[in-house]
């Protein structure tokens, strides 16, 4: 897919940087609200509504608005579309609205949201930023429906309200507390990034674990690694690396024996050679002195 195009941006949002499996972001209304399927896809919906008109119009103000003071301006543009969101809500589903009380206003401070519009629609084009955003709502409306799901099945033995027979009776209610929800998050991402990875190794399109800025400073950990200057290498780079450095390593001491011989066998050859010059520069020198001493003395 062709980068920043609207499918890659819906994939992106979706599979590869998921907000709530891969970024762990919003995790507040991700724990606290899916304790059914149906408050699930209530928060996701409306969280989505707001990231994509907060992304579509900070992306066409995003030349207008100082960078001084983009956070504030960033919070108006959120806030009234949560304010909208949060009216419209209450007007016409406020059975919903009740279940997910003070979470409808708290989308202000969302981290998702935030995150988006400091990294990709402040400095995207509107229409790639409107489908990052969708790509992103979705993304969270899909993983925290999933949870609420099974939270809700296993801990309610029900599905979107409806009970499930006498199922409730037998189904261990943690699943709907707080320990439930952490429970079934980590069990989400651990099996996608185990599918997702296996996928990516088979592939060959599995990047490796370290990953460095311009400065050279790690930033591994970092969601927004693929939307800024990072230099990352595929796996079998990463693989090969420790490979080439141990044959490098095996055969250094092989390298320096060699240089070590080589050496002592030049300075042998020179020493040698030296001794044997000074021998022969010295004997016709003690051969003339001698001739001269024998040729005073005859003279005498």
């Amino acid at each position: 897919m062709q980068e920043n195009s609207p499918a890659e941006r819906i994939y992106n949002g979706i599979i590869k940087e998921n907000p709530t499996l891969v970024i762990v972001l919003g995790m507040c209304p991700t724990l606290a609200v899916t304790t059914s399927a149906m408050n699930g896809i209530g928060m996701g919906l409306s969280t989505t509504v707001v990231l994509t008109l907060s992304n579509l119009f900070i992306s066409l103000f995003r030349n207008i608005i100082p960078d001084k003071i983009r956070i504030p301006a960033f919070i108006v543009i959120i806030a009234s579309f949560v304010t909208i969101v949060d009216m419209l809500m209450e007007g016409f589903t406020p059975a919903l609205y009740a279940q997910l009380g003070i979470y409808i206003p708290l989308i202000v401070v969302n981290c998702i949201i935030f995150g988006r519009a400091e990294a990709y629609a402040s400095k995207a084009n509107p229409v790639s930023a409107l489908f990052d955003g969708i790509g992103m709502g979705l993304g969270f409306t899909i993983s925290i429906t999933i949870i609420g799901f099974i939270r809700e099945l296993i801990g309610a033995g029900s599905i979107f309200g409806t009970p499930i027979g006498n199922l409730s009776d037998f189904m261990p209610s943690i699943f709907v507390m707080a320990p439930g929800a952490f429970m079934v998050l980590a069990t989400i991402i651990t099996i996608r990034a185990y599918i997702i990875n296996r996928i990516e190794e088979k592939n060959g399109t599995r990047l490796e674990v370290v990953h460095t800025d311009e400065d050279g400073a790690g930033c591994a950990g970092c969601a927004f690694k693929d939307n800024c200057a990072g230099k990352s290498t595929k796996i079998e780079t990463a693989a090969a690396a420790p490979a080439v450095s141990a044959a490098k390593a095996a055969a250094a001491p092989v390298n320096n024996a060699a240089a070590n011989t080589e050496a002592s066998a030049g300075s042998k050859a020179a020493t040698h050679t030296e001794a044997s010059a000074g021998s022969k520069a010295a004997a016709p020198a003690d051969a003339s002195s001698d001739n001269k001493a024998t040729g005073k003395e005859g003279d005498k």
